[in-house]
Formats: C-alpha cells, structure tokens, sequence
C-alpha cells in the first residue's frame, strides 16, 4: 500500500500517519490484497480539520472528503466512505463477472402452486344498434335468440334504459336505473 501525505496548514505527525494506516489496514480485505495508491490531503482552516483522500484501485479512482472539528475524527470518517466505495465497487465487479443465475430465480420452490397468468382483459368489437323502445317481456324473448346474455333496451313505459340478462339458475334478471 503506497500512501502520499500533503498537509495544507498543517504538519503530518507520524500519529496522523499511523492513525491513517491503521484505518486503512481495517478495510484492507476490501481491496483484496491488490496494489493501491492512496494520496491523503490533510487541512485545517479556521478551526475545521477537513481530510480528503484519493485513491487509485485498479483502473478506478475514488474519491472522498470530510469535515470535522477533530483531525482524527475527519481522517477515519474519510477512510470510511472509501472503503464504503471500495466495497461497492468490488461488489459490482464480482456481479458483473458472474453473470450466472441464481437458482432460486430458476427454480421455484416446490411447496408453491403455479397459477397461470391471466390473460389481460380485451375490449372485444362492439356493436352499435338502435335501442329501440319494448317492454321486459318482449326484451326477454329477444334475448332467447340472441347468443348475447343480456340485452340492453328502452322500456317503452318509462322511456329509461334497462337491461335485461340470461341467469344461471335459466330464468331472466332485469335492472332499471
């Protein structure tokens, strides 16, 4: 692990450096043994203690800052965002490289019945016709022969629309608005 320290209104004491390494030897599964380059930049300025670090992983680059009342304090909280980034990064890697399917997405659990999809609901072709005033007794024997199961008509009493329809049991159900 090669790191490069730069302080910017302040001196980098050996236990900053110690302090960074150690945060750093904490993620260091993270990056898995592979090289890295990591270049701190410590600063402070008016009484804020800001860290930044930068480092070049593979052919990535991560980035990460922080702002703190105490130097210690910024520099982990840095080192932590970036082994955050690391890890997400690594994550995406191991995805993208194993492209195989979980067998739970293949397979469905045995103890679960597979219902059939639906089919989506179709508007079927529709028929314009006159509706002509007659009574519920003549609707029901134009509904007789007709393959339709209900007939929508103008009760010729109460000029109102009804409709008339074929029941399960064989007789004739009748709504009125």
């Amino acid at each position: 692990m090669n790191i490069e320290y730069t302080g910017r209104h302040i001196e980098v004491t050996p236990a900053l450096r110690s302090h960074t390494e150690e945060h750093f030897s904490r993620i260091g599964h993270v990056f898995g043994g592979k090289p890295l380059k990591a270049h701190v930049t410590i600063e402070v300025e008016r009484g804020r203690h800001r860290s930044e670090v930068v480092v070049n992983w593979r052919n990535d680059v991560l980035t990460a800052m922080t702002t703190s009342a105490d130097m210690y304090k910024s520099l982990a909280d840095t080192i932590d965002k970036i082994g955050k980034q690391a890890l997400k990064l690594k994550k995406k890697v191991i995805d993208k490289s194993h492209k195989a399917v979980k067998a739970g997405k293949l397979a469905p659990a045995e103890e679960t019945d597979i219902a059939p999809e639906p089919s989506p609901t179709k508007i079927i072709k529709t028929k314009r016709y006159k509706v002509k005033p007659v009574t519920a007794e003549e609707a029901a024997m134009l509904l007789e022969d007709d393959e339709n199961q209900f007939l929508v008509f103008r009760d010729s009493g109460t000029e109102r629309i009804s409709i008339i329809y074929k029941r399960k049991d064989g007789h004739y159900g009748l709504i009125e608005p």
